[in-house]
């Protein structure tokens, strides 16, 4: 179907079965759907519009739900995209995606897709189904920079794009860089993941200074992965799989536990009060925790019932030895996060044998 396309709400609300949660159903379309990286925001701002990708049209393409009336307008019909490449701006005017070796700005009201920035013969992302092989991009906090990292030949660069000139600058290079992620409070500082045996460094752009968040403990084979900002404390909060949450300030390297459960993806609320995690080996459902109180207990809030593929989780650090392939569909896996307001949390399950987007109100009434 073409760009433009609408599709009436497919919107249905349920109770969860065990916790009594309050769940919207978004789409229902027996195809695979999916929201953006638990770490990148489904929504803009004045959540306006929710943001997805769905593959009902034969391929993935970006759709938005109009929260206004529920409506499902399809916003790209490509060949070519990088599904998890999808960044929506907070100003609720664009979205950022890479498409066909080229980065894209689609206007989301008049669907106008406008070539920002074209990669050559460099590749948005690495073989494979996790890190830096899904292309995730990042978009500073006010809508003015755009984070690419881009592989060239056998090392990673990552690109930044001025939004406001169309200056493009290589700002970094490294033998791996994927999921990078601006600071909240300051847009010099980038944080992404590097190899998976020494994966937490932030670059501050500023500084011309790259450095280390985190040395891995290589004794104990740590597990470290699913990092991102707290907002509000400059403060980089990251799984020790499988053991909980712990943060650092990337200024002291002070560093302190958060949770002490099986967080498997993290993150915070804007404000950074509060923060959501899906669950792994074995899945409990979606946990709400207090980041900030040193305890973390962890209080359910609802069972996606995800088959969240990936059978390496259940075992001890897989990589140690060097990179291994993985089967891990993304799109099995919840990737909680939360809306702009606060009020719900988004996810994705395939619990009906699509996977399917789905919100959980946080209040109880």
């Amino acid at each position: 179907m073409p760009k433009g396309t609408v599709y009436p709400s497919e919107s249905s609300t349920f109770r969860d079965a065990q916790t009594g949660a309050r769940i919207r159903q978004v789409t229902h379309h027996p195809s695979i759907h999916h929201h953006p990286f638990f770490f990148v925001p489904a929504y803009d701002s004045g959540m306006n519009r929710l943001f997805f990708i769905s593959h009902r049209t034969g391929a993935p393409q970006v759709f938005a739900e109009e929260r206004a009336g529920g409506r499902l307008i399809q916003l790209t019909d490509r060949s070519d995209l990088d599904q998890w490449s999808l960044y929506p701006a907070r100003n609720r005017q664009f979205i950022l995606f890479t498409a066909g070796g080229a980065g894209w700005r689609l206007d989301v009201e008049t669907l106008q897709e406008t070539r920002i920035v074209d990669f050559g013969d460099d590749k948005t992302r690495e073989e494979g189904m996790v890190g830096a092989a899904m292309g995730t991009t990042a978009l500073s906090r006010d809508d003015r920079w755009w984070a690419v990292p881009v592989k060239t030949g056998d090392h990673f660069k990552l690109l930044l794009i001025d939004l406001q000139s169309g200056g493009t600058s290589v700002i970094l290079d490294g033998d791996k860089i994927g999921h990078p992620q601006f600071c909240p409070e300051d847009t010099n500082l980038i944080l992404y993941l590097a190899a998976m045996t020494d994966p937490l460094w932030v670059f501050d752009r500023d500084r011309h200074v790259n450095f280390r968040v985190y040395r891995r403990n290589v004794e104990k084979n740590e597990w470290i992965t699913h990092a991102s900002w707290i907002p509000g404390r400059r403060e980089v909060c990251f799984v020790g799989w499988p053991h909980g949450v712990r943060a650092i300030h990337v200024d002291t390297g002070a560093q302190r536990q958060v949770a002490r459960f099986n967080a498997w993806h993290a993150v915070c609320s804007p404000d950074g009060l509060r923060m959501v995690a899906d669950t792994n080996c074995p899945d409990i459902g979606l946990q709400l925790f207090d980041p900030l109180d040193g305890i973390g207990k962890p209080c359910r809030l609802c069972h996606p019932q995800a088959s969240q593929v990936g059978e390496h989780w259940k075992g001890p650090f897989p990589y140690g030895s060097g990179p291994v392939k993985v089967y891990a569909p993304q799109h099995t896996h919840p990737h909680p996060s939360f809306a702009p307001d606060g009020s719900r949390i988004v996810y994705t399950s395939d619990r009906t044998g699509h996977a399917q987007i789905y919100e959980c109100l946080l209040d109880r009434d």
